[in-house]
């Protein structure tokens, strides 16, 4: 099982999703506070599992309602995804993957590791 990596500063609060295997799945935005955090990790438990998938790198983007995962291409070529809850608002990043399939696994490895528990780093 893997973990949500809690990390909290004098900047605020931020968590990676991170494996069993300690590959880092998913990175937050920056909160500003650790109960912000908090509630962006419990967005994340509640909103990945029940998450349709919307492809934008396809020439026709079949759209989604939220809450949905988006998958799309950076300005380097890679492909990226980004949960994005029933609010719209985005609640977990991917790093970049050189194939949609690698993509696609990082989505279903959130999903799988979305009920991980929180733990606090330095």
């Amino acid at each position: 099982m893997g973990k949500y990596a809690l990390k909290v500063n004098e900047k605020g609060a931020r968590f990676n999703l991170v494996a069993g295997n300690g590959e880092i799945i998913g990175v937050s935005e920056q909160y500003t506070s650790d109960s912000a955090a908090k509630n962006g990790i419990e967005s994340v438990r509640k909103n990945a599992v029940i998450a349709e998938i919307e492809d934008q790198t396809t020439p026709t983007v079949e759209a989604k309602k939220n809450p949905k995962f988006e998958i799309y291409k950076d300005k380097a070529g890679e492909f990226r995804f980004r949960l994005k809850a029933a609010n719209g608002e985005p609640i977990l990043a991917s790093e970049g993957y050189t194939s949609k399939a690698g993509c696609k696994n990082g989505i279903d490895s959130v999903r799988r590791n979305a009920d991980s528990e929180i733990v606090k780093v330095d």
